[in-house]
């Protein structure tokens, strides 16, 4: 696509989620501290939960205590919320995303450039969050499959949503195939409190995004089971060799791995109370069956449903990943949590390298 120096006149972001309503605060605080005249939209499948929004002011259920710019706009209404968006977010879990993007993609622009903040593999085909829109968007409007591909984002890196509501410093990672698309979107949510880089590997970064899910569930089986530090460090450096080995099979870039996508991803997910991955491998770890788990959490812990795509994509490009292998095992019951350790260190020594 050729570059976009007009900034949009619309976003709309799709998911009124704890992820969703923060991105949403990002763009309105990005937009006013550019002084641009831009509607944000939140869009929220809930109508009494979107007007409870719209009238407090507030998300309640997902950031709670945290003040909603005067400025954004709420519509439970996909039609109103999309229409003459130029910027379209799909802040919706990886596993819900293509049945409502169906409904929404009529509703989408031709035109329109769409940013993906979902961290998974679509466990039914194995395919990228990036994959799955530009595929759903190219049936619903006639528009060539490979011109939404070019359109299509992704935004990654240490993203916990309540730090970033609580408007503590950070930084991300949007990826476009064309640098010019990457930094237009950057622009709209360059907040003063969110930092967003760009680069042009879309495979590394949603690769990073999505395997520290599940290196998280294994640290958290780690704190679970009340090992140390060492071990939970072992772990994620590990895991983010087997993150890297995938990326590069599939076309990625080791910088990008190596870079706030990949390790500021991974140490954030791995390290941090406020991580749902983290959270449901604690709880594997104390003990709880993975049916008590889902029970007990309130929002989507994507590395439970992806661990088993992503292994299954390992397994057809040949490389080697154990400890996503292990918790795969782990969750479909065939390894108790307490041979964990022992199945992953008993495995034949090796060098370090990235590529053993």
């Amino acid at each position: 696509m050729s570059a976009r120096p007009q900034p949009p006149a619309k976003i709309t972001v799709l998911g009124a989620g704890s992820w969703g309503t923060t991105f949403a605060k990002v763009l309105a605080d990005a937009a006013a501290e550019a002084r641009a005249e831009r509607n944000v939209c939140l869009w929220g499948r809930d109508p009494e939960a979107v007007e409870r929004m719209a009238r407090e002011r507030r998300n309640e259920r997902y950031v709670p205590g945290i003040d909603l710019p005067a400025a954004l706009t709420f519509s439970s209404d996909l039609s109103e919320a999309l229409d003459g968006a130029d910027l379209v977010v799909a802040a919706i879990p990886a596993q819900a995303l293509r049945a409502q993007l169906e409904i929404a993609a009529p509703a989408v622009a031709p035109g329109a450039v769409v940013l993906s903040l979902a961290k998974g593999l679509e466990s039914s085909t194995g395919l990228r969050m990036t994959q799955v829109i530009a595929e759903i968007l190219a049936e619903a409007t006639g528009v060539p499959e490979q011109d939404w591909a070019r359109r299509t984002c992704v935004l990654s890196g240490p993203n916990l949503a309540m730090e970033i509501a609580r408007e503590e410093p950070t930084a991300s990672v949007v990826a476009a195939p064309e640098h010019e698309t990457a930094a237009w979107v950057a622009r709209c949510c360059a907040a003063p409190y969110f930092r967003p880089y760009t680069n042009t590997d879309v495979v590394g970064t949603e690769i990073g995004g999505l395997v520290k899910n599940v290196i998280a569930l294994c640290v958290g089986i780690c704190d679970g089971r009340e090992y140390g530090d060492n071990s939970k460090a072992s772990v994620m450096t590990r895991g983010l060799a087997e993150t890297t080995r995938l990326a590069l099979a599939l076309g990625g870039h080791t910088t990008t791995l190596s870079g706030l996508s990949g390790m500021g991803d991974l140490v954030a997910t791995c390290s941090s109370s406020l991580s749902r991955n983290h959270t449901a491998g604690r709880l594997l770890g104390a003990g709880l069956s993975l049916a008590q788990v889902q029970d007990a959490m309130t929002q989507t812990a994507e590395g439970i449903k992806s661990a088993p795509a992503v292994l299954e994509l390992a397994r057809r490009h040949g490389v080697d990943m154990p400890i996503t292998e292990a918790v795969v095992s782990v969750l479909r019951g065939e390894t108790p949590v307490h041979e964990l350790a022992p199945r992953l260190l008993g495995r034949d020594l090796k060098s370090e390298g990235n590529t053993a």
